[in-house]
């Protein structure tokens, strides 16, 4: 039996050992790479981090792996640091750019994530000069917007703008899973198009759908802790030496 995301959310809502000792070897490493990212000169760490998201993990339904990353994402930002004022509004941003396809957006979007051309690139699979002529179109559109502007505009203001846009979600905006169909390709066109008319229109599934992308990208670029290198943060979290039989579960025995 492989042991999964679902399974150790019920473990941690249940106060198993088994789940924090898994959350542990598996995500530690991606909440590094956010952090390393995002608050690259911060004092924040990763020891002060833990009791926050413990108290997330301890209450949250469970999800799929992919899903749950992307949301842990938002998690560890939020308890990182405060929530700051920017000097661009979301909706100006909206307006500006509002020529722009889903694949266009998703491109500046990046931008406001910190992501360079060659990773949005990467992560879009696009050819890093299309995102370069891409945001550089959005640049002059917005420029047009504003009383104010610099190149650094986005990332200045990439924070306060996801959070902006996460907050913006609504009933009808598109699932997980059907934004995560629609980067494996397994959406039908018929699909295909109604989603892209919604998310055109919605910066929370913009949002969204880079988070997904970002993800991604994340788990493919992280290894699991070693059991030395975990052993401190068990400790930290009180945790007991998970039994040899869950051990035999985590590798598919």
């Amino acid at each position: 039996m492989i042991y999964t995301s679902y399974d150790m959310i019920r473990d941690c809502r249940a106060g198993k050992p088994e789940g924090w000792s898994y959350f542990i070897v598996q995500y530690v490493p991606v909440i590094r790479k956010v952090l390393a990212h995002y608050y690259p000169d911060a004092a924040t760490s990763l020891e002060q981090l833990l009791p926050a998201l413990r108290a997330t993990l301890s209450s949250l339904d469970p999800v799929a792996e992919r899903p749950f990353v992307a949301g842990l994402r938002q998690n560890v930002l939020a308890a990182a640091a405060p929530a700051q004022e920017g000097d661009i509004e979301l909706d100006v941003l909206g307006e500006a750019l509002d020529p722009l396809t889903v694949v266009e957006k998703e491109a500046v979007w990046f931008e406001t994530m910190r992501y360079n051309a060659d990773e949005a690139g990467r992560m879009l699979r696009m050819a890093p000069a299309t995102v370069e002529k891409i945001r550089a179109r959005a640049g002059e559109l917005l420029r047009g917007k504003l009383d104010r502007w610099r190149s650094t505009i986005l990332t200045d203001n990439g924070l306060p703008l996801g959070r902006a846009a996460a907050a913006r979600g609504t009933e009808t905006c598109i699932p997980p899973k059907d934004l995560l169909d629609m980067i494996d390709g397994r959406t039908t066109w018929t699909a295909r198009e109604a989603i892209e008319r919604h998310v055109n229109a919605c910066w929370h599934c913009i949002d969204h759908f880079c988070r997904l992308h970002e993800t991604i990208d994340l788990l493919r670029a992280s290894q699991p802790l070693t059991a030395s290198e975990a052993e401190p943060f068990k400790k930290m979290l009180g945790l007991e030496m998970p039994q040899a039989k869950f051990w035999q579960r985590l590798r598919g025995v």
